[in-house]
């Protein structure tokens, strides 16, 4: 069997852990490169190297091919992996690892040309006669004058793109032009080729790919399909293998005609081909993509081949080991991404510092993240955490299995998707997989609705005692005092001011005994036995229910309290935090004075002092956590004042524009 001695990740975050757990299994040392801000990341203490290769910029560091040939040659690498996103289809990678004699881990150049554009691909797959939707390319301007070629609704993408990046629904034909150009510019930054390409929308349509792998000796093998229908902003959310909605004879179809592809392009890595699959059950070739993908985990835990170490093998030379024959899934995986979001807040990216992470535990439970403690979550990069993967022996134990370890996940300090996972899981349509990739478009005010009921019916009571008994163990271990003898101290009738939720809640203390209050809240009298508590853990009894909660708090007292999937924000109010900034961060008149919403980098500044705007103009637009977000006017102004320019980095704390009221004669 042929080896490499030394792999190169040039990448970082979950994926770039992933390989080198695999590297790890066959004994290759790994050399991880990372940017400032990634210095105590996951993949940098896992790797027998690590490199820095600058500050923040992705241009001057992940996306900075002449840094990572420059590290892998200084550190002796005699291979490249490249995981996804990035670098992963970027030929230019691959040449450079050809004249400086380094192995690229993943597919010949011409796979990746031909393949990884989504026009080429279509140009080539017509050729060999698979099915798929007609579509038009060019310039903004070629785009808008042929775009009658089409009927509407359209589908406009980056034609380098991949990952639902910069991926829009176009059904008005006067939306048309600020979308070509919205796409070109993401095109441009995330992928750098600004060439997009419009195709005709398919209407409930299932999003349904396959697994292959090939080797540089012509073999090549499917390993089955997986299920990435539940899509938000064209962004998989939760994938499954097998999917719920194929046949037998329709999986056998869609398999072949993926090896074909595979076969016909002389595929030697791991790769997906993604098809649209209609409601009556048509399937149509949508594009494929020449690496390993976010979601390769549900397959790695249906078949259970570990895809990482077989595409590092047959880079390797080695022929494939797999056969078709000898293939089978067995069970049903799920994945759910974890993001850095808030959902009730138009999934806002939400970056910030953690002040809990816990990741639940068990047998069938995967995680692949990039994080294994409460850290900071930047904004200059994609906002997922990580993602949770769960066997079952059938679809429906993987459900339930999935809600449950969602419900122990604990991520506090930031908001996350984890209680719109929860919703979706247990939605009747995912349930009974009627569903299209329309779902979340359809279905997400009332999974909003459905958070917000079910954490109303969890009431606040339980958090609010919760962190009553955290607060007090708190204070004690900064004052090194007994919390029983503490409240001795105290009168015997001792009210404490909560904000819970936004509401003022009094805690009335009437007795205390070793381990045991006697309290009052809103006229009721509840007895509460504290059992057990750890660093983040509170398991009690309040009168004769057991209840375990996590609790954190950050360094302004803001206290969190995870209960049955739900985040509640909880704080002290008899408690002056010194660290506590009172001034005001606003300054003048509401609405018309506009802040970032998220740290991130101003990329456009549409407006000059002295302009007069309309509401509903877009005045910058600030890109952050891989997505671009537009700052409008909310009514009719005059532009005052600009301080900031394209480039500038900004976060939630400066004003972005300053707006007077537009005068009438």
């Amino acid at each position: 069997m042929n080896l490499f001695k030394k792999i190169l990740i040039a990448n970082r975050g979950e994926i770039a852990v992933r390989v080198i757990k695999s590297a790890w299994k066959l004994g290759i040392e790994t050399v991880a490169v990372y940017s400032e801000v990634d210095e105590d990341s996951l993949h940098v203490r896992y790797a027998d190297e690590a490199y820095c290769i600058g500050k923040q910029e992705l241009s001057e560091t992940y996306l900075n091919i002449d840094k990572i040939i420059h590290v892998a040659l200084k550190a002796g690498c005699d291979a490249i992996h490249p995981g996804y996103g990035f670098l992963a289809e970027n030929p230019l990678l691959v040449d450079a690892c050809e004249k400086n004699n380094i192995t690229f881990i993943g597919p010949h150049t011409r796979a990746m040309q031909v393949m990884g554009n989504k026009i080429e691909a279509r140009a080539f797959v017509k050729e060999i006669g698979i099915p798929m939707t007609e579509g038009i390319t060019g310039s903004p301007k070629e785009l808008s004058n042929n775009i009658g070629q089409l009927d509407f609704p359209v589908l406009v993408k980056a034609a380098a793109g991949g990952g639902g990046k910069g991926m829009r629904i176009v059904y008005d034909p006067s939306e048309l032009e600020n979308v070509l150009e919205s796409t070109a510019r993401e095109a441009k930054n995330y992928f750098g080729d600004g060439t997009i390409y419009i195709e005709k929308y398919i209407e409930e349509p299932r999003h349904i790919e396959f697994q292959i792998i090939g080797d540089k000796h012509g073999k090549v093998v499917h390993l089955f399909d997986r299920e990435c229908t539940i899509q938000r902003r064209y962004q998989k959310i939760i994938e499954e293998s097998p999917s719920p909605t194929l046949t037998e004879a329709l999986r056998a179809k869609m398999g072949d005609a993926a090896v074909a592809i595979g076969k016909a392009i002389k595929y030697n890595s791991a790769g997906t081909i993604e098809f649209l699959v209609d409601k009556h059950l048509n399937f149509y070739f949508l594009e494929m993509n020449t690496r390993i993908q976010v979601e390769h985990p549900v397959t790695e835990m249906v078949t259970g081949v570990d895809l990482v170490e077989e595409q590092i093998l047959v880079a390797a030379g080695n022929p494939l080991r797999l056969s078709q024959d000898s293939l089978r899934q067995s069970g049903h995986a799920i994945e759910c991404r974890i993001y850095a979001e808030d959902p009730a807040n138009n999934f806002l990216p939400s970056p910030g510092t953690m002040t809990l992470f816990r990741q639940p535990e068990g047998n069938n439970i995967r995680i692949d993240s990039a994080i294994d403690r409460a850290t900071e979550i930047q904004s200059f990069f994609d906002p997922m955490i990580s993602k949770l993967v769960i066997w079952g022996e059938n679809r429906h134990i993987a459900i339930e299995k999935s809600i449950a370890a969602l419900r122990q996940f604990d991520i506090h300090g930031i908001k996350t998707n984890i209680p719109y996972l929860l919703q979706l899981l247990q939605h009747k349509a995912f349930i009974e997989n009627t569903i299209s990739t329309k779902f979340c478009d359809e279905h997400t005010d009332e999974i909003l609705s459905a958070i917000e009921q079910s954490k109303q019916k969890t009431g606040v009571e339980v958090p609010l005692f919760a962190y009553l008994l955290y607060s007090l163990n708190y204070h004690q271990k900064l004052e090194s005092e007994n919390v029983w003898q503490q409240l001795g101290y105290w009168r015997n009738r001792m009210e404490i001011p909560f904000e819970v939720e936004g509401k003022q809640k009094v805690v009335t203390i009437h007795q205390h005994h070793e381990g045991l209050l006697n309290v009052t809240l809103d006229d009721t009298e509840f007895e509460i036995c504290l059992k057990e508590m750890d660093d983040d853990t509170t398991r009690f009894r309040i009168n004769d229910r057991f209840y375990t909660t996590a609790v954190s708090n950050d360094e302004k007292g803001q206290g969190y309290v995870s209960l049955e999937g739900h985040i509640f924000n909880v704080k002290r109010l008899d408690i002056l935090v010194e660290t506590e900034d009172y001034a005001a961060t606003s300054s003048g008149d509401g609405d018309n004075n506009l802040f970032a919403p998220m740290p991130g980098k101003v990329i456009k500044v549409n407006v000059k002092e002295g302009d007069e705007v309309t509401r509903g103009t877009i005045l910058v637009v600030v890109e952050a956590m891989k997505m671009e977000n537009n700052i409008i006017a909310v009514s009719d102004a005059v532009v005052e004042k600009v301080p900031v320019k394209e480039g500038d980095m900004v976060n939630t704390d400066v004003q972005l524009v300053y707006l007077a009221e537009k005068k009438t004669e």
